[in-house]
């Protein structure tokens, strides 16, 4: 959806509204930390995000990675920027098509700063000399297709000493096409009035977003404004001399003085702003829990998993339970698919899933990092008390979940611990729920008013002698169904039919039930190839003929990957009673490892 569009419903609902701008980082490791404050992010309602462009193009590849899977991941409306620096008209359309083959329609347009080493700026052979130039060549190549941002200064560009003059300029990229302006950073509220007010006086008719800047360091704060020198009013430099040197008293008053500039905003009846988030998190969270914008779950959470944003799945509301924690890989392996599961409780089978081989399997972390979390197994034993810690957050993720568990596990993390110790290694759960609000806090998806369920599921490895156990047990429960598959894909199951089920639904008014989350055979067969070779990844960390890689290795190549549904939702603890869970029992069976979880 374009941008415009957005702000024009936002204004006409008398709706507040606010965006993210990120950057792309500089490391493997930082961009996966990235994707995961975007999707946290995510949870407080920006109407879109933006990702910046390197000069010349220095991060392009990246950054249309990164607009692609804010888009299709993590259902966020995302706005491209795209330079003059450097960029012949050939890289232009190549960025160009890039946005719109992954479903983006909004281009922030501007001319960039010089490249890296170059002091003034130069336009390139057969390339643009000016932000309006590139308005005029996207709205010639692409028409109304995308929303074309541009950028506006309020105390004027550093190139150019004439103010009116670059307002001037301003109009000009405007009237080329521009449909919105997001103002540079500023620190002085008042300048930044006046400007719109210069603007609307010479007929800029257009949205104007500020952009803000919470401070988040003295030093920075110098660095910062050194790049466009921005004018800073003495009293901020005054009220920060006896606090610069404490940088949690510095990012405090950057929190607050940014409050008092939106509530002026507001004053002056501008409804919306922008946050340079410079990829920090805190203290834009605060900033709209302290204005009390953080949006209601039927605004941000439609469904439990965050809808994708690309046209072709534009119908698609219902999901395998699997990847679940790698919601990515499963928008890749499917992505070529025309057609994708929908409906109440029509056939919810999904089509082919791409092979494996096109789209690789990695961990998230590097591999320092993943033998500092794992460290050296020697058994399997030391592999369950890694899960376990895991489970009790002592561990920041493993390779099925690169994240902390999800708040709904909360409930739960205690006995997940426990059955880890016991030799399940878990590396998917949820709790039962029966008739949750959808405005929960935790349980809460979907339209106002309704209410959510969801079957108690887990899914785990386990050695074969376990798996005989367990499903021994399961045979005298009518109310549990489980598949279970080795890595040769040997499948156990007690299921009667290949009909999906459904293990999350919602009952809103004026709408039929909802069943976004299934478990699924075909599904499960396609995530075990996956699953499995998490655990190859995982012993390549290690010398070939260390104990760690062949223990890792013997799980690979023996144990099983299961999932249980239990299908009565109003038993909380039914799932549970499977395992030997009293204390005492595991304090009895895993004493050695119980007493080294923190």
């Amino acid at each position: 959806m374009k941008v415009i569009d957005k702000i024009a419903k936002a204004e006409s609902e008398g709706r507040f509204f606010y965006s993210f701008e990120y950057f792309p980082p500089k490391t493997p490791q930082g961009v996966q930390n990235l994707y995961d404050r975007m999707e946290r992010m995510q949870r407080y309602g920006p109407e879109f995000i933006d990702v910046t462009w390197g000069a010349g193009g220095t991060s392009a590849d990246l950054t249309t990675e990164l607009v692609a899977t804010a888009q299709s991941v993590y259902g966020l409306e995302t706005m491209m920027h795209l330079t003059c620096t450097n960029m012949p008209v050939e890289k232009i359309d190549a960025a160009l098509k890039a946005a719109k083959d992954c479903g983006c329609q909004n281009i922030l347009a501007l001319r960039g700063d010089p490249p890296k080493g170059q002091l003034n700026w130069e336009s390139c052979a057969n390339g643009f000399e000016h932000a309006d130039d590139l308005v005029r060549y996207i709205r010639k190549q692409y028409g109304d297709y995308f929303c074309i941002a541009v950028a506006g200064y309020p105390e004027g560009h550093i190139d150019n000493p004439d103010k009116e003059d670059d307002l001037r300029r301003l109009k000009d990229k405007v009237d080329a096409g521009a449909d919105v302006i997001v103002t540079q950073l500023f620190f002085d509220c008042d300048a930044f009035l006046t400007f719109v007010t210069r603007c609307r006086e010479i007929g800029i008719k257009c949205p104007i977003l500020p952009g803000v800047f919470p401070i988040q360091n003295y030093n920075g704060l110098k660095r910062v404004v050194s790049f466009s020198n921005n004018s800073v009013p003495q009293k901020i430099w005054d009220d920060l001399e006896p606090i610069k040197d404490d940088d949690a008293a510095v990012k405090e008053y950057g929190i607050n003085l940014t409050i008092e500039f939106i509530k002026k905003f507001r004053q002056a009846g501008i409804n919306g702003f922008h946050i340079y988030t410079f990829n920090l998190e805190r203290s834009s969270r605060l900033i709209l829990e302290r204005l009390d914008l953080v949006p209601g779950t039927d605004s941000i959470k439609p469904l439990p998993w965050n809808p994708s944003l690309t046209s072709k799945r534009a119908k698609e509301n219902v999901r395998p339970i699997f990847w679940k924690n790698r919601t990515k890989s499963y928008i890749q392996r499917t992505e070529s698919w025309d057609d994708f599961p929908n409906g109440r409780w029509g056939d919810s089978r999904s089509p082919a899933f791409g092979e494996l081989d096109g789209y690789g399997v990695s961990l998230k972390y590097p591999q320092k990092e993943c033998l500092e979390m794992w460290g050296y197994p020697k058994s399997a034993d030391d592999i369950a008390l890694t899960f376990a810690k895991y489970c009790k957050g002592a561990v920041a993720g493993i390779p099925w979940s690169a994240q902390q568990l999800d708040a709904e596990t909360e409930v739960i993390r205690q006995r997940l611990a426990g059955i880890n110790l016991l030799g399940y290694l878990t590396i998917n759960s949820q709790p039962a729920v029966n008739g949750a609000k959808s405005s929960h806090e935790i349980y809460g998806w979907g339209p106002k008013n309704g209410y959510v369920y969801q079957k108690a599921y887990l899914e785990f490895f386990v050695s074969p002698e376990k798996l005989d156990e367990l499903t021994s047990k399961i045979s005298k429960n009518p109310q549990v169904t489980y598949y279970a598959v080795n890595k040769q894909g040997d499948l156990r199951t007690n299921t009667q039919n290949d009909q999906p089920t459904a293990v999350t639904w919602g009952v809103f008014p004026g709408k039929e039930i909802i069943q976004p989350t299934i478990v699924e055979s075909m599904a499960f067969m396609a995530w075990k190839d996956e699953a499995f070779e998490l655990w190859g990844e995982w012993a390549r960390i290690y010398d070939r003929e260390s104990e760690s890689a062949k223990v890792t290795l013997d799980i690979m190549n023996n144990w099983y990957l299961v999932n249980i549904v239990h299908n009565d939702f109003q038993d909380e603890n039914g799932i549970w009673r499977l395992f030997d869970l009293e204390v005492d029992q595991i304090a009895r069976k895993t004493k050695h490892l119980f007493d080294l979880i923190p």
